[in-house]
């Protein structure tokens, strides 16, 4: 049962530990959501961010923060603002920033948790912060409201996925895509780990899961990451990963309006920020043993962020703390 992978692993009385499901998608229209229900020591949190290629200037991102938060193991929930999430739906309202923005939303789980990070590492609880994704690839149903105007939702596909730990990563990126052209059924999901140890940031690991035609690529494990690479930049992320079946070769980009710059706050206080897009572009070249290369295009449809311990100067809109 995937449900267990969402089960809140913290509780009120941690200090040093954070919590955060987070559903990403695009409607029919070509629209992005991001929709974020987090825990922090003494408090929840509430983020959404609506990306539109077709009017720019109706892109925005809001979050708020609220002093309770319940959550239920069986079956899986966690509520926060009047806002919950199980794990085959999630409804709720979020209002500030001269912005009003509810939703109700319904899917059908996914027979499978994705695993992005090497099989140890969740073994054994390697590093400071843990990804699954326990609806990596669903199907949506139901409406979502934005300023007086309601979208179905009905036929979307949905990500949705889980993070806890005691602290992010010092940088990273993260890339998430379930529409290529063409091709159904398709998941990408990638982490790049930039980390920090003895005042020395070291090179950056990639990790990366690809399934596509019934066949799922791992380039995720640790014998993988001394090959894998990866670097990124304002709106764009190269990569490459190596195994002796199969290689991959891609990117991923958009333009710097359509970034929305957050700002993230780790247990300990320390200050982190990402500039996060759902509405990417990705291109991946898949070099296979004895056979055709494969290649994949998503225009306006990938998600990805890019994060680390400093702002960047160039991402004009910011995700904003309302109250």
């Amino acid at each position: 049962m995937t449900e267990a992978d969402n089960i809140r692993r913290g509780d009120d009385a941690r200090r040093d530990a954070y919590e955060v499901w987070y559903l990403t998608w695009t409607d029919p229209r070509g629209c992005g959501y991001w929709l974020r229900y987090i825990t922090e020591p003494g408090r929840g949190e509430l983020w959404f961010a609506r990306f539109d290629p077709a009017r720019p200037e109706r892109t925005f991102g809001i979050h708020k923060r609220f002093p309770r938060v319940e959550s239920t193991a069986d079956p899986f929930g966690v509520d926060i603002g009047g806002a919950h999430l199980g794990h085959d739906r999630a409804h709720g309202q979020l209002v500030g920033g001269g912005h009003d923005v509810r939703w109700e939303l319904r899917w059908d789980p996914a027979p499978r948790t994705l695993r992005v990070q090497p099989d140890l590492s969740y073994r054994f609880g390697i590093g400071t912060s843990t990804l699954v994704s326990p609806n990596p690839r669903v199907v949506l149903s139901g409406s979502l409201a934005i300023d007086g105007e309601s979208f179905a939702m009905d036929g979307a596909v949905m990500g949705q996925s889980h993070v806890f730990g005691t602290k992010h990563l010092h940088g990273w990126a993260w890339a998430h895509c379930t529409d290529f052209a063409g091709v159904d059924g398709a998941v990408l999901e990638l982490v790049a780990a930039r980390l920090h140890r003895r005042g020395v940031t070291l090179p950056s690991l990639l990790m990366l899961v690809l399934e596509v035609d019934g066949q799922v690529y791992r380039w995720n494990q640790f014998r993988h990451l001394a090959l894998n690479r990866a670097s990124w930049r304002t709106g764009h992320v190269e990569l490459a990963a190596f195994s002796p079946l199969a290689r991959l070769e891609g990117e991923l980009a958009c333009a710097p309006d359509a970034l929305v710059q957050c700002e993230y706050e780790d247990p300990d206080g320390t200050r982190l920020y990402c500039a996060n897009t759902e509405i990417g572009d990705a291109r991946l070249v898949v070099k296979r043993l004895g056979r055709p290369p494969l290649v994949l295009e998503s225009r306006g449809r990938a998600h990805f962020e890019t994060g680390g311990r400093t702002r960047d100067p160039a991402v004009a809109r910011e995700h904003v703390l309302v109250s």
